[in-house]
């Protein structure tokens, strides 16, 4: 690095580590979970002296489009617009144009250049390896692995297996926030010199940040417990706090900045550690958002909610979990992950999706960007939206999903080896691309009514699918209602005596279980019946 970022030697007092006794540093976990990019070309072998010479030709442009992004990094078009989408989805600041962009104005918008430079030397990101097994015997008893319906064999090793295919062995959300944190405090002094600038007369060895500059740490971190609903980090620092909001704060020397985020940062890896050593020594809970998913896999498991916005739901199996929309509050994501799932339906209205390491399912999508495909699938296939509550075009107002576009059907398959696990692949295996989604026969579409759980929820103005079907989905959909309503009309008009009735019933669940098993629904039903 040229100019490194030392602790400060100011004569000032040191500032408390801690803004307030109930406000820890945390990492901005939707940054960490749904801002990384399976692309070989973001991601820098040493990313401080990659990014310097792009940050001073991005500078002068101020917000950068796919263009010049693709200029910049050499790579497609395709990919620079993939940068900004996701950008946009998990971006920290509600006031930034992008994203209050309309889907199809991201690009025109572009992205602040400091915001798209933390973007990018996130990318270097490591993801926790997953907890090593007891018994090594075991893991390789489960490779080759093959499905109960299909015989397809994993190509994956049993250690890479483990990683993607089962959910036993993944680390904790204590665990990765850990992770999360010691990586920032490992990086803080290169991130810093990328967002800081020479004092002004002083040269080029002196830096400083502005206020406007520190607030663009809100993409990698935050303080308190309720996502965008916390403090700024402005507010947060005392070297910040209280400016006049007329008057431009004075630039803080990064040194000072480096070092009061260092002592946040060794404040909260010490409560976590405390947590962590509390949780590995005293009895199991499984309603604790961080307990690992190993526990959770061997009791009832329950789904998990971060109290920082990020909401979980893991370990479902032949079961429904409802969430309410006051149990979504307090969250700037506009992106849904699926992941390590297997013969599941998912309907999601979203702005992005991205999906995962997931086998023979299928996906309902309202989706303003296209669907990111990753890892090691198998047997996916999308479909458009199919059902409606009636608060649902409210939500989507929300957040920003526009109904008039919905990109399900172009879905983008990246690499089926995600470069930001902490595991060693053979070479060239990183060029290898991941198996794409198949587009749901339109014979094999159906309408998914939601129950009415709450009845006693106020009504909404949404009285059907926002999402318009394309047009081969509306024509079977037609003809299936005109097929059933002529059968209904059939069964109503022929007259037969009760015995033959009971004849003709006993055939139609005849001819409706063959139907289950060649269509392959009759899976769904024993995925119904409890252990």
């Amino acid at each position: 690095m040229a100019n490194s970022i030392e602790p400060s030697t100011s004569s000032r007092e040191d500032p408390d580590p801690t803004p307030n006794l109930n406000s820890l540093i945390h990492p901005r976990r939707e940054s960490f979970e749904h801002g990384l990019l399976p692309i070989p070309k973001l991601i820098f072998t040493d990313p401080i002296q990659s990014l310097i010479p792009l940050k001073e030709k991005l500078a002068s442009t101020q917000r950068v489009n796919s263009e010049i992004l693709s200029e910049s990094l050499q790579i497609t078009v395709d990919h620079a617009r993939l940068v900004l989408d996701t950008l946009a989805s998990v971006l920290h600041s509600d006031s930034d144009p992008i994203v209050k962009a309309k889907p199809d104005e991201i690009d025109l918008v572009g992205a602040d250049f400091r915001d798209l430079i933390l973007f990018l030397y996130l990318q270097s990101y490591k993801r926790l390896l997953p907890r090593t097994h007891k018994d090594s015997a075991a893991v390789a008893d489960v490779w080759p692995s093959t499905s109960a319906f299909d015989g397809y064999l994993s190509a994956l090793s049993p250690l890479q297996l483990v990683r993607s295919n089962s959910r036993r062995f993944m680390p904790s959300q204590i665990d990765e926030e850990i992770h999360q944190l010691s990586y920032l405090q490992k990086h803080m002094a290169n991130i810093l010199h990328l967002l800081a600038e020479p004092a002004e007369g002083e040269g080029e060895e002196s830096l400083v940040l502005s206020m406007e500059g520190f607030e663009h740490l809100g993409f990698l971190v935050q303080f308190g417990d309720k996502g965008s609903e916390g403090i700024s980090l402005s507010q947060a620092a005392p070297f910040f706090a209280n400016s006049d909001p007329d008057m431009p704060a004075v630039p803080v020397p990064a040194g000072q900045v480096h070092e009061w985020i260092l002592q946040n940062i060794e404040s909260a890896l010490e409560h976590l550690t405390e947590r962590a050593s509390a949780r590995e020594n005293g009895p199991a809970n499984t309603s604790d958002p961080d307990v690992a998913m190993a526990d959770a896999c061997t009791s009832s498991a329950k789904p998990s909610t971060s109290t920082r916005g990020l909401s979980y739901i893991e370990g479902i199996s032949k079961s429904s979990y409802v969430k309410q929309a006051s149990d979504l509050k307090g969250s700037s994501l506009k992106a849904v992950r699926v992941e390590h799932c297997e013969r599941v339906h998912v309907i999601t209205a979203a702005n992005r999706v991205c999906i995962a390491n997931c086998r023979e399912c299928v996906f309902f999508l309202g989706v303003n960007q296209r669907p990111l495909i990753v890892g090691d699938n198998h047997k996916l296939q999308v479909a458009p939206y199919n059902t409606f509550y009636s608060k649902l075009e409210e939500h989507m107002a929300e957040v920003g999903i526009e109904a008039t576009i919905n990109k399900w059907d172009e879905p983008l398959a990246l690499g089926a080896i995600d470069p930001h696990d902490s595991l060693s692949h053979p070479a060239g295996v990183s060029d290898v691309q991941a198996e794409s989604a198949s587009l749901l026969d339109p014979d094999h579409f159906t309408i998914f009514l939601i129950p009415n759980w709450y009845g006693g929820e106020s009504p909404g103005s949404t009285k059907d699918n926002p999402f318009p079907l394309p047009d081969a989905y509306i024509t079977s959909q037609k003809r299936n209602q005109e097929n059933l309503g002529q059968v209904k009309q059939l069964l109503r008009e022929v007259p037969l005596e009760e015995n033959r009735k009971r004849e003709l019933s006993s055939a139609l669940h005849v001819y409706f279980k063959d139907w289950l098993y060649a269509s392959g629904n009759i899976r769904q039903l024993y995925c119904l019946q409890g252990d």
